[in-house]
């Protein structure tokens, strides 16, 4: 027993133990066997019906072959251009959406925060969603990933919580010395509101990545496919890759698990780069040492 809270027995820890590494084994293996078959020789792949989980050889002719300039490396580049300028965009609206919305008195304060909240409870709908889309002229173009999705009301209510939490001490000395609504959002806000911005910022993010359904409604020009409607293509629906969309000129390509699963590498591992250097804000003290007592 320590500090009067019951320790488990031998028994209860081995039983615990077993649950967790079977837990994590369940989690783990898949992607040590995506990773496994996307490197394994293209023998061994065959041999093995299609699945590696422990390889024998290393190559890496799939990834050599995917970053050619083909399809896979276009749709790369897609991606990583409409996370970034989404991910922008989505967090200078969010917050300072979430500012004016959580500022008393300001105009049409409540207003606003009711369709915000009426927003987070009724989705428009597909095909209003399409309407609009079409009106705006944004069919077949890269803003129609990232304007319909660009404001989460979800996470304009959260950084508004977060910013209402901010200590009025704080924002009331800023104004004796002079500093204006703007001022206030920017040096006092938007500093002390890093942690939930890496979050929100996160599930921007994350979002933008991993959409498809915009990409499937909206573009007809598969050249300016994101990733994961190739993703979608060629390793969902099983798709054939030729040397034709890899972009080389030779009818010996690797085995099509192997550029399927090196495809799956690729889509994973951004958001694995990424999560690490923003997990230390997830419990973080938002306020540690804001006003002191």
């Amino acid at each position: 027993m320590i500090d009067g809270i019951a320790t488990p027995g031998p028994t209860e820890s081995v039983i615990k133990g077993i649950v967790l590494t079977i837990a994590c084994a369940a989690v783990v293996l898949p992607f040590v066997g995506v990773f496994s078959t996307s490197i394994a020789s293209p023998d061994q792949v065959t041999k093995a019906g299609g699945f590696v989980l422990f390889p024998t050889g290393i190559d890496f002719t799939a990834y050599q072959m995917i970053f050619s300039g083909g399809v896979v490396t276009r749709a790369l580049g897609v991606s990583m251009l409409v996370t970034v300028v989404g991910t922008s965009l989505s967090l200078i609206l969010t917050t300072t959406l979430g500012w004016a919305l959580s500022r008393k008195g300001a105009f049409a304060n409540r207003p606003l925060l009711v369709l915000v909240l009426i927003s987070l409870l009724f989705g428009p709908g597909i095909i209003p969603s399409y309407l609009v889309v079409e009106r705006l002229g944004l069919l077949d173009s890269l803003w129609a990933l990232i304007i319909p999705t660009s404001v989460s009301a979800f996470n304009v209510v959260v950084v508004r919580a977060f910013f209402v939490q901010l200590p009025q001490e704080i924002l009331d000395s800023a104004k004796v010395d002079g500093a204006g609504e703007f001022q206030l959002f920017l040096r006092i806000g938007l500093p002390l509101s890093k942690p939930v911005i890496a979050v929100v910022g996160l599930f921007y993010g994350v979002g933008y990545w991993n959409a498809f359904f915009n990409a499937l409604l909206y573009l007809s020009d598969a050249s300016k496919w994101p990733l994961q409607m190739v993703l979608r293509t060629y390793v969902v629906q099983g798709t054939q890759l030729g040397g034709q969309d890899l972009g080389i000129d030779t009818s010996s390509l690797p085995p099509q698990t192997s550029l399927q699963m090196a495809i799956l590498v690729i889509s994973i591992v951004p958001v694995l780069i990424v999560y690490p250097f923003l997990q230390r804000h997830f419990a973080k003290g938002m306020l540690t040492g804001a006003v002191k007592g």
